[in-house]
């Protein structure tokens, strides 16, 4: 009987890497990637933290066993991130973090200087003091306003200002059809980094009562620097509308692994959480240990084996 798995810690593990086109399986008790020619690549799932599973490929019900049993969260997306449609086990495992997350957000005042983080990272400059939430938002979306009129002129772009409605994709002009497929595609990545990082989407500062709430958050931070200038850049073109939304997704899929931005939002997002200046909660006095004793773990707190 072979021993028992020794996860390595999450902490000196690979980040992250993307497989696309292949079939992934458990062969002779390895975790490997099949192309279309049946040449085989031996992927050593434990030292990964997050496979990106791109278009074009299938995994096996072996391999993800494989996956969870060393802690290694499967996140199929798009091509580089630009759409994130489902995920494994997150490293949400991890009930410290969502507390320490739900924490700063439900606290007004670690709240408030998680938000005016975020207004310094994305601004490059602290915020106004003595301001509130509700404040600060205005003078963001004020900023912003300026910030996309000074793009469209520096592309050459004609700008009526930035309108769109979800439910009518096609109504929207060219610059706005450019911008709406950019932000999903950089939405698509920021969630990927969030799940890998142990942390809830859905629990926002700035933006709340959505699923994506935190993706919000963490994805205007850098979305002026990512985004927005290649969706400008294609919009400058005047392409058929038909053809706008592919051509922004190639661009930011060219973008994202260029720039390597997964692995640069991940240390971001603990950045902008430790401004909160606060611990994570420890368990309540009157709590009590599950009634059968789970044994040590072999893995990372919150690893399931």
């Amino acid at each position: 009987m072979l021993p028992p798995l020794k996860p390595i810690a999450m902490k000196e593990r690979i980040s992250m890497i993307f497989i696309e086109y292949g079939e992934i399986d458990v062969l002779d008790g390895a975790f490997v990637v099949i192309d279309k020619t049946g040449v085989r690549t031996h992927i050593p799932i434990g030292s990964i933290a997050c496979i990106m599973l791109e278009p074009g490929t299938r995994v096996s019900h072996r391999a993800a066993a494989l996956a969870a049993r060393v802690g290694t969260l499967l996140v199929w997306v798009g091509e580089a991130g630009v759409r994130l449609y489902a995920s494994g086990q997150p490293g949400g495992a991890r009930s410290d973090r969502l507390l320490y997350q739900a924490k700063l957000a439900l606290d007004d005042q670690a709240r408030l200087k998680v938000v005016r983080k975020m207004y310094e990272l994305r601004f490059g400059e602290k915020p106004p003091e003595r301001r509130s939430v509700e404040q600060l938002r205005g003078i963001e979306g004020a900023r912003v306003k300026k910030t996309y009129e000074n793009l469209a002129k520096r592309y050459g772009v004609q700008w009526c200002g930035r309108r769109y409605d979800p439910s009518e994709w096609d109504t929207s002009d060219v610059p706005n059809t450019c911008l709406s497929a950019a932000t999903a595609c950089l939405y698509g990545i920021t969630e990927a980094a969030i799940l890998a990082a142990g942390y809830a989407p859905a629990v926002g500062f700035i933006h709340t009562g959505k699923p994506q709430s935190f993706v919000y958050d963490i994805a205007d931070i850098v979305k002026f620097e990512t985004v927005v200038p290649v969706a400008f850049q294609i919009a400058a073109k005047n392409p058929p509308q038909s053809q706008a939304e592919r051509l922004v997704r190639l661009a930011c899929r060219d973008v994202f692994r260029e720039s390597k931005l997964l692995g640069k939002i991940i240390p971001m997002i603990e950045e902008v959480l430790s401004a909160g200046e606060i611990e994570p909660p420890k368990p309540a006095p009157e709590a009590v240990a599950p009634a059968i004793d789970d044994g040590k773990p072999l893995g990372d707190a919150g690893h399931r084996h």
